[in-house]
């Protein structure tokens, strides 16, 4: 379902796709300058807006992908030294202002040599964005997540509240609870759930929180958890107020405990578009066969040999996926 878009997400969908950007310039103070004389640097979002770059974040991150600490520190050199001397933007005349994509490609490209179940790992949430061109529904993918997690799921429902019918992205259950999620798909990582859309959830919900639905033979019940599920972030004023009216949030990175990341961590449903040894187009053509994750390559590696994959390719990618998932790859 499509939400009102805030402004900024307006905006990013005048920008290019990722992988094609524009280095974003953006003058930075003489403080700033100073800052970077004494070891601190600013780099710039996805959104245009400057932070001060946090090497232990990226640290952080490549070891959690799986990259050794030998590894993850190289990386976090490089990209420092990168820093220090411009190179991310040679033509700067305001000093060093790396984007956060410039950074990201670097430490995969450094990572794929080493390891490229962890690079597939560290990628995963832009690979989770490569499902918008393909037209893949998020939505489905979130259903396949709740479904390894011990629930029955239909996406696409038309629910009735008190006042008007609704439709409703996901619709999970089991025999403790009902559960029912809004998913918000952005396909830049500039794109966030407002506040506005907040608000909008949480109305509907207050429309059918009261009624009772049958789903799966059990007894008519009341909804036991609504969320609101996104794939990037939430404002903060966003998050400000689903905690003041109890309305759950996930996104990429939040909560600290059960987020997206978590949760996909959790199941093992990596989807196939973070394995580095598939081109874009054969990504394409398996979502396109709903061939979603790199768990259903694993059992069912017949569907490679279908499309004509080489041997020796099949066994490259059952190997990167075993790793991936922490599974011996298949013969």
């Amino acid at each position: 379902m499509t939400s009102p878009k805030s402004h900024n997400e307006h905006n990013s969908e005048n920008n290019k796709h990722e992988g094609h950007e524009e280095i974003v310039k953006s003058p930075i103070s003489n403080a700033k300058i100073a800052s970077a004389a004494n070891g601190d640097f600013f780099i710039t979002k996805e959104d245009g807006d400057e932070e001060q770059f946090e090497p232990r974040k990226l640290e952080e991150s490549l070891v959690r992908s799986g990259a050794l600490q030998t590894a993850a520190d190289k990386i976090v050199r490089t990209v420092m030294d990168d820093l220090k001397t411009g190179v991310c933007d040679p033509d700067s005349t305001h000093g060093a202002v790396c984007t956060v994509h410039q950074i990201y490609h670097k430490a995969f490209d450094m990572l794929k040599e080493t390891s490229r179940a962890a690079a597939a790992r560290y990628s995963l949430r832009r690979s989770i964005m490569e499902f918008g061109p393909t037209g893949f529904p998020f939505e489905e993918y979130v259903a396949a997540i709740f479904k390894a997690k011990g629930f029955e799921t239909l996406t696409g429902q038309m629910v009735f509240g008190g006042c008007v019918p609704h439709e409703v992205d996901v619709v999970a259950w089991n025999k403790e609870k009902l559960v029912m999620a809004e998913v918000k798909y952005h396909n830049e990582h500039a794109g966030k759930s407002d506040l506005k859309t907040a608000l909008y959830i949480k109305a509907r919900y207050d429309d059918l929180k009261d009624n009772l639905y049958e789903y799966g033979g059990f007894p008519p019940r009341k909804i036991d958890e609504w969320y609101l599920i996104t794939n990037t972030k939430f404002t903060e004023t966003a998050i400000t107020y689903a905690g003041c009216k109890g309305l759950k949030l996930i996104s990429w990175s939040y909560p600290d405990h059960g987020n997206l990341l978590d949760m996909i961590e959790e199941t093992k449903l990596h989807p196939v578009t973070c394995l580095t040894t598939l081109t874009d187009g054969e990504k394409r053509e398996l979502l396109a066969k709903d061939i979603v994750l790199c768990k259903t390559i694993y059992e069912k590696r017949q569907v490679l040999k279908e499309l004509g994959y080489s041997d020796a390719k099949i066994f490259k990618i059952m190997e990167e996926i075993g790793l991936i998932i922490n599974l011996e790859p298949r013969e």
